[in-house]
């Protein structure tokens, strides 16, 4: 999916980095438009946003060629070692949840919680790569696993601790890629497989849920469009972009995600700039890492 009709590698490129960040900008959107949804509850929405999701897959991996192949060899691995869909359930289930999240967590409260565990994530995960596959920390990567650390104790110790979808995101996203990884199950393919696989789920939710007199689906319907959207960009960015170039871009999502936050009037108080302040710091030091590290490979 990667952006055919480009073969100039510059374009490639540079179509990458924008598709990296109006997915990025859409994923914010969609989190905004979650907190003002009325009448109909987080179980609907994320059943339309898994089915929607679906229906744009697979006419990627159904018409085009190369995605064909890629999703033939994942099944024909699933047919020679029926094990790995064992992992492939684990894996969509971690996702689910995830997936859940981001439309419960606007709806409830919960949106400066989210956008702080997103915040982690990317430090959580370079920790995980430490313990769990013997990645070297580089200087710097320390240097952001301190910053980070303190932000998190501030936030234990003098901020009333960490809220449970914090918690949920900067651990449970860990989990889900070292499953994938453990089961060499990384590519989209694999992705669009774990969607299938929630989909019956999505179904159920979609046909139970109980909407409110007077509740508006088109926002439900915007959310589940754009979030088809946005995967379609995410996957292609992936597809397009180096690893270091696409691993700087996911640092845009959280801060868009909390000025989502503050635009559905969840508030930042003084002593929060004690617990965003060294994450926001931590991430600079990884941006500035991965980018110098990108230059030394080009």
């Amino acid at each position: 999916m990667s952006f055919i009709g480009f073969r100039d590698g510059a374009s490639l490129v540079n179509r990458g980095v924008l598709a990296s960040i109006v997915a990025s900008a859409l994923f914010a959107t969609i989190f905004l438009i979650s907190g003002s949804v009325n009448g109909t509850g987080p179980n609907e929405v994320y059943g339309w946003r898994i089915v929607l999701t679906l229906l744009v897959l697979l006419p990627v991996y159904g018409f085009i060629p190369s995605k064909r192949v890629e999703m033939l060899s994942l099944l024909s691995r699933i047919k020679a070692r029926p094990g790995l869909l064992f992992y492939g359930i684990i894996a969509s289930g971690l996702v689910g949840v995830q997936l859940w999240l981001f439309m419960y967590a606007p709806m409830n409260g919960y949106a400066l919680a989210t956008s702080l565990g997103y915040f982690l994530l990317p430090l959580v995960m370079v920790v995980a790569g430490g313990v769990f596959f013997a990645e070297r920390l580089s200087h710097a990567q320390k240097i952001a696993v301190v910053l980070a650390a303190l932000g998190v104790v501030h936030q234990l110790i003098f901020a009333g601790g960490m809220a449970w979808p914090t918690l949920l995101i900067c651990l449970g996203y860990p989990l889900y890629f070292i499953a994938r990884r453990k089961a060499r199950f990384e590519s989209n393919a694999a992705f669009t497989l774990e969607i299938a696989i929630l989909t019956p789920l999505a179904v159920y939710f979609i046909f139970t849920g109980a909407n409110e007199p007077g509740a508006q689906m088109l926002p439900v319907y915007a959310i589940g469009l754009l979030g088809a959207g946005a995967m379609f960009l995410y996957l292609g960015a992936a597809a397009s972009l180096s690893l270091s170039v696409f691993g700087l871009l996911s640092y845009v999502e959280p801060v868009l995600l909390l000025v989502a936050a503050v635009m559905m009037g969840e508030h930042l108080q003084l002593n929060d700039a004690f617990t965003y302040g060294p994450i926001l710091l931590a991430l600079g030091v990884l941006a500035f890492d991965g980018f110098r590290s990108s230059k030394s490979l080009g």
